[in-house]
Formats: C-alpha cells, structure tokens, sequence
C-alpha cells in the first residue's frame, strides 16, 4: 500500500472530485458513512458521543457522523468552534444536521466546554492532516480539556494538532491523545514514528473510495507492507524440486556464551525453506550446534572461542554474519577481510554491526548487495544519533543511498529501507517480540529467504513481514508477557502457511 505525504493526498482528492466526478459534498458523505460504520460496529448507543468540530472539511466530517448517529438512535452533542470562516462543505452540513438534532452548541469561550464523564466517547474532528501551525488560543484550551478528561477519543483522520510528518520532539504543541485515529484510505507516516504513540494508541484506516488513477500515479517511496503486498509466487516450490534446488546459506556467528544466537539464526534460516544451511562456529559450539540443530552442518573456526576466518565461499548462495559473534579484534578482521572479498549476498546483523561501526567506510568495499539488520541503538553506533525517529529514518534513507545498502531498522513497524529511497513500512509483530534472540531469528529469516534466490528487496520485506506475522501467531497463544524468541522461530512455519494460504 502506497502511503503519501498530506499535500498528495489532497492532490489525491481534488483528482477524484474532478475526475470521478463527485462533488466534495459528496466525498465528505461517503468519508462520514465509512466512520459511521467503523462507530456503529464498535460503540453501542447507551454511551453519551460528545463531536468536537473545527471550522473546515475535518469538522464538516464530524457534523455529518454526528448526523448519521442521531439517526440510529445515540445520544449525540455536537460542539464547533466559533471562528471567522467556514469551509463550504462543513456550512452544507452544519445545516443539514440541524434539521435533525437541537443539541449543537457554538464554543466562544472555555465557558462554553462541556463537561465530560469518564463513559462519554468524544470524537475529535477539530482539525485534520492539512494542520500547517501548532494549534494555539481557544482550541488549545479545548485540545487540554479532552486530554485531562478520562473518557475514550476517536479522531478523525488524525488526532488535532499532529501533522502528518514531522513533529518536533518533544511536542510542546497540544495535541489530542486519541485512543483511537480513524484514517481516511491511507495511514498517516506520523503513525509510524515512535514519539507520536501518546497521541495515536490505535489506528485504522477506511477506505473512502478515492481514485485509483490517483492513487496509482502519484509517486511515493513511502509504503506499508499488508499481507494483499506479499507476493506468494515468490515461494513456489516445484514437485521435482530437492535441497539443491534452494540454496545454501552460510551462518557465520556464535563464541563463547553466545551460542543460543547462533542456532537461533540457523533454525530460522532453515525454517524459511533454504535447501542447505551450514553453520561457521568457533570450536567451543561444535557440540552444541550439532546437538541444538541436527538439521546444519557445523564447521568450526581454529580458534575455541571466537570466529577469525571464514570458510571457501564458493559453495554458498549467501551469507549471514554476526548474530553473536563477540567483538574480538581478530573477529574485527575477519569481518574487513569478508565485505572486501565476499561476492555473495550479505545479511549483517549484532556485532557485525558493531564492528563495523568503528570503521563505517567498510560499506563502501562491499562488492556483493548487502541487508544491514539494526535495531535502533546499533543504528546510532553506525550512522550517529537522531533527534527523532523522523530524522532517523530520513538519516537511514540518506545511508542507504549512499552505500548502496538495504537497512533493515528493527522495531515496531520494522522499515525496510532501500537503495533507492523507498522505504517499507512492516504491519506484523507485536511489542512481546521485544525480547533477546528475537532479532537473530529475523536474521536467519532473511538470510534463508536470499539464499533460495529471492532478490535482497524480497527477501527483506518478506523477511520482516514473516518474522512479525509468527510472532503475531505466537502472541495469540502465549501472549505478549511471555513470548521469547524460540516461540517466534516455532511458529514461522504457521506464518508461512498463512502466506501460502492467501
């Protein structure tokens, strides 16, 4: 699913009323119904519905909601914002909803607030994605009363005061915490990034039916992965096929206390259908490697403790390195030695990470593509700290470009970062998945995906949407207090079988 910056989605709308054509009236009735039943499917009509209205388009979607919960019998209060000007479509709907209830009240002072019970379910339709200043004077006394007051928040579109990019941090504007965001057609990249969960706790978006001309030529590099992205030929797998058919993947990690990782990641690696896996492990794991994961074959390293060679590379189809390899400096070596030598695809992660942190112009020797896998704090220790997840991720697309890489950022909504400035955002996975192994797994998982020949963009956005969806499964069974990351290995076999059911 494409996702676009504010101004593009009003590009987006202006094209569906001239082109449908559909007069904007209209649009806003066919936004309202969608809200309607997203409402009605959700909220029984006991609880008192409080709408706060601003003066343009966003309120004029309140007043039309508020419209159609009269007709069905809720205890619906409009109130809006006493201003200058309104915008044409809230004036339409404004009159129409007087016809149908007495209970609108103009605020021209905090006087005129209501007062809000902990059961009342407010809807915040004071101000949309088109916000261009931090919100000040009476509607920010407004934003400060819903916030203090203990009932449940519905924003339209997106929660009042939040724009749809970037957000200063931390926000000193007023914004509405909304528990709930209600999207039109596409998420908001705001809802992505990591400072603004305060205010957007949970969102979906409902499709309004904008056109698909639009939708299709407008260019973006922002997407989100759903499973409808996934193409599952990708995994097909012929009747006469055999191991030889799906690759070899080599997993050059472990030392000495950190073997778990090691077989973690070739488990996983495994699990995502790779022909052959073999494991490069120091001499200290020989028999744990065998033992824990009887399905690799297990080379070793001379040394007992730590890798500081890697095997003839002929043979594999791709590399994984790092999953708890340790940062020994002969380790640091090996590392050099493999990016400026090796001509397979890479995935790095943990401590290949790290040491490359300490000399980041290595990226520039790679001679084979290569998927970096960083949660957030290898990220600072390679490419230097952010402000904000926004300028984070603008920093990750600036390094992804220049080395030619694909970082994959680890966290909620994982992104997939591209070469070529795009960026994926991920819809699987759940905060249980923040646990120790976790990301070994998501390492194997990619790396298995590249060595049964998927292109490294595949291989990774799959990757990611596998890795989460098991651990999505998992959470279902075992909740999210307990998940560790054998679950989510245990049940990468039930996401793959999801994905193939599709």
């Amino acid at each position: 699913m494409k996702i676009f910056r504010t101004e593009q989605v009003k590009y987006i709308d202006a094209y569906t009323i001239q082109n449908e054509p559909i007069a904007s009236i209209d649009l806003m009735e066919r936004a309202a119904h969608a809200l309607f039943g997203w409402f009605r499917n959700r909220f029984h009509n006991n609880r008192k519905v409080i709408i706060f209205c601003g003066p343009g388009n966003n309120g004029g979607d309140g007043l039309a909601l508020a419209r159609m919960l009269l007709n069905v019998g809720y205890n619906v209060h409009t109130y809006y914002l006493s201003s200058k000007s309104y915008s044409e479509d809230f004036n339409t709907n404004l009159v129409r909803l007087k016809e149908a209830s007495s209970s609108i009240y103009m605020i021209n002072s905090p006087k005129d607030f209501p007062k809000i019970e902990p059961d009342d379910i407010i809807v915040d339709a004071l101000f949309g994605s088109g916000l261009s200043r931090p919100i000040e004077g009476l509607a920010a006394d407004l934003i400060s009363s819903i916030n203090s007051s203990n009932a449940l928040v519905v924003a339209i579109d997106i929660p009042s005061g939040l724009f749809g990019e970037e957000n200063s941090v931390p926000n000193s504007n007023p914004v509405v915490r909304a528990s709930y965001c209600l999207s039109l057609q596409f998420p908001k990249i705001a809802f992505f990034m990591s400072e603004n969960e305060e205010y957007v706790k949970d969102w979906r978006t409902l499709p309004i039916g904008l056109h698909p001309d639009a939708i299709e030529q407008t260019p973006s590099p922002y997407f989100y992965t759903t499973l409808s992205d996934i193409s599952t030929n990708l995994l097909n797998q012929s009747k006469f096929a055999h191991k030889g058919s799906f690759g070899h993947v080599l997993i050059m990690a472990g030392s000495y206390s950190m073997m778990g990782a090691a077989c973690l990641c070739s488990k996983a690696s495994i699990r995502s259908g790779v022909g052959l896996a073999t494991l490069y492990i120091p001499k200290c794991g020989y028999e744990i490697a065998q033992t824990a994961v009887p399905e690799a074959l297990a080379l070793t390293d001379s040394n007992d403790t730590h890798l500081t060679n890697y095997p003839d590379l002929n043979k594999f189809s791709a590399i994984c390195v790092g999953p708890g390899m340790g940062q020994d400096t002969e380790t640091a070596s090996m590392i050099r030695s493999l990016i400026k030598n090796s001509t397979k695809p890479l995935v790095i992660d943990a401590d290949g990470l790290n040491l490359i942190s300490k000399n980041i112009d290595l990226l520039q020797e790679l001679k084979a593509p290569a998927i970096l896998t960083p949660h957030p704090g290898e990220f600072d220790r390679l490419f230097g700290k952010s402000s904000s997840s926004w300028e984070q991720l603008q920093k990750a697309i600036s390094m992804a470009q220049r080395y030619g890489v694909i970082i994959v950022l680890k966290g909620a909504y994982t992104r997939v970062v591209l070469p070529n400035g795009e960026v994926h955002f991920n819809s699987t996975g759940n905060s249980g998945m923040a646990t120790g192994g976790s990301g070994d797994v998501l390492s194997g998982v990619i790396a298995g995906l590249l060595a049964r020949g998927l292109e490294p963009k595949d291989a990774a956005i799959i990757g990611v949407f596998v890795h989460g969806l098991a651990g999505d499964l998992a959470a279902d069974d075992f909740g999210k207090v307990s998940l560790c990351a054998t679950d989510i290995l245990n049940y990468i076999c039930k996401a793959f079988q999801h994905l193939t059911k599709k």
